[in-house]
C-alpha cells in the first residue's frame, strides 16, 4: 500500500488530501483575483482625465449609455455599469451631464440616476434701482465684458429688437434717450447661450407688460409722459425703501416741480458723483450737471436707474401730505419726514451727525 492515504468515493476515483488542499487554495486565489478584478472595474477610468459633457438622449437604454461612457473613456467596463444600474433598480435620466473620468463608476451611476443634469437655462436677478452700469457689471460674469453696456447705452429709438419698446413709449422718448429706466428689475430665466439682445428683450417685454393700460391712462390724464414718470420713479427708487414712503416722497417731489422748486434729490447727486454719501457738501450741490437737481429745476434729462413696480406706481399715484422735506436715517434706513425747514434742519442735526 502507498504511504499517502487515499480517500475513496463510491462514484469515482480516490483523491489525496494534498490534491484537495491545492484545489481549495487555487479556488481561493481565483475568487480573490475575480473579486479584485471586479472591484477594479469601479475605479476611475482616468485619474488625470478632464471633465466633459456627456449627453443622454430621451429613451436611451442602459446598454447604449454604458457603451457610450466606455467609448468616451469615462468608465472601465460597460458590463459593470449595466450591473450597477440593475442593482440600483433606478433609471438613468435624460439630459446633459458634467462627467469626470476621475469619478468611480458608482459615483457616475449616482449622478445619472439622480438626474443632476446641466440646465439649459440659468437664473439672473436684476435688482430694483440698478442702473445700466450696475446691470452690466453683474452680467459681465456670464457674458462678454461690457457687451450689455454697449447696447444699453445706444439711443433707444435706433435699436432694432424683436420686442423693443412699444410704439407708444418709443414715440414719446427724447431723441437721445437710452434704455436706462426701462430695463425692468426682476428675476429672469435665460438660456445658457442667450445673447445680450435676448436679455434686453425680456426686460423690455416685462416693462411693457407691467405698465398696464390703467396706469398709462392715468399718466395721460395727468398729462405726464411715460418718460417723465420713469425718470421720477428712478429717483424715488434710489431715495427711499418702503412703498408708503415712496408715495409720500413722490407727492413731495411733484409738489416741488409744481411750485417751481428744485427737487434737491441726493440720489441725483450720487448719480452725478458716482458715490453715495449720508450728507452732501455745499460744493457737491454746485456741480455743473443737468442731473444735479440742486442746481437745475424740474426733472433731470432722464432716469438715473431702473425702478421697480412700487416706485413706478408711486410716481403715478403720489400721496398728498403736508410734508415738505425728508431724509433717511443712515443707521436704520428709516425715512424721517418733516413739514417745515426748521424741523428738517433739526432732523439733519439729529440723524446726520
Amino acid at each position: 500500500m502507498a504511504s499517502e492515504e487515499l480517500i475513496s468515493s463510491s462514484d469515482g476515483p480516490g483523491y489525496s488530501r494534498g490534491m484537495i488542499k491545492k484545489a481549495t487554495i487555487l479556488t481561493v486565489i481565483i475568487f480573490l483575483a475575480l473579486a479584485f478584478y471586479w472591484r477594479g472595474l469601479n475605479a476611475p477610468a482616468d485619474k488625470n482625465g478632464q471633465e466633459q459633457i456627456f449627453l443622454i438622449n430621451q429613451g436611451a437604454t442602459a446598454e447604449q449609455i454604458a457603451l457610450d461612457l466606455k467609448k468616451d473613456n469615462l468608465i472601465k467596463s460597460a458590463f459593470y455599469f449595466e450591473h450597477l444600474i440593475k442593482q440600483s433598480r433606478q433609471s438613468v435620466k435624460a439630459g446633459k451631464y458634467f462627467i469626470s473620468p476621475k469619478l468611480t463608476t458608482k459615483e457616475i451611476v449616482k449622478i445619472l440616476t439622480m438626474g443632476d443634469a446641466i440646465s439649459d437655462e440659468r437664473t439672473i436677478k436684476i435688482i430694483e434701482g440698478w442702473n445700466i452700469k450696475d446691470i452690466n457689471n453683474y452680467l459681465n460674469k456670464i457674458m462678454a465684458a461690457d457687451s450689455f453696456l454697449n447696447i444699453a447705452r445706444q439711443k433707444a429709438k435706433d435699436l432694432k429688437f424683436k420686442i423693443a419698446l412699444d410704439k407708444e413709449l418709443a414715440d414719446g422718448l427724447p431723441a437721445d434717450a437710452t434704455l436706462e429706466g426701462f430695463l425692468f428689475p426682476d428675476t429672469y430665466r435665460i438660456g445658457n447661450d442667450a445673447k445680450v439682445e435676448d436679455i434686453i428683450n425680456k426686460m423690455l417685454a416685462n416693462f411693457n407688460k407691467k405698465l398696464t393700460p390703467a396706469m398709462r391712462a392715468e399718466m395721460a390724464r395727468q398729462k405726464k409722459t411715460v418718460y417723465e414718470i420713469i425718470t421720477m420713479a428712478s429717483i424715488i427708487e434710489k431715495e427711499v425703501r418702503s412703498q408708503d414712503d415712496m408715495k409720500i416722497v413722490s407727492g413731495i417731489f411733484w409738489d416741488r416741480i409744481k411750485n417751481g422748486q428744485g427737487l434737491e434729490s441726493c440720489a441725483t447727486l450720487a448719480y452725478v458723483l458716482g458715490v453715495n454719501k449720508a450728507q452732501y457738501s455745499l460744493e457737491d450741490t454746485k456741480i455743473n450737471s443737468p442731473y444735479n437737481t440742486y442746481k437745475y429745476r424740474g426733472l433731470p434729462p432722464g432716469p438715473i436707474a431702473n425702478p421697480g413696480l412700487n416706485a413706478i406706481m408711486a410716481a403715478i399715484y403720489p400721496a398728498l401730505t403736508s410734508y415738505n422735506y425728508f431724509l433717511s436715517d443712515p443707521a436704520t434706513g428709516k425715512t424721517i419726514f418733516s413739514k417745515t425747514l426748521d424741523e428738517h434742519n433739526m432732523n439733519k442735526a439729529r440723524y446726520l451727525k
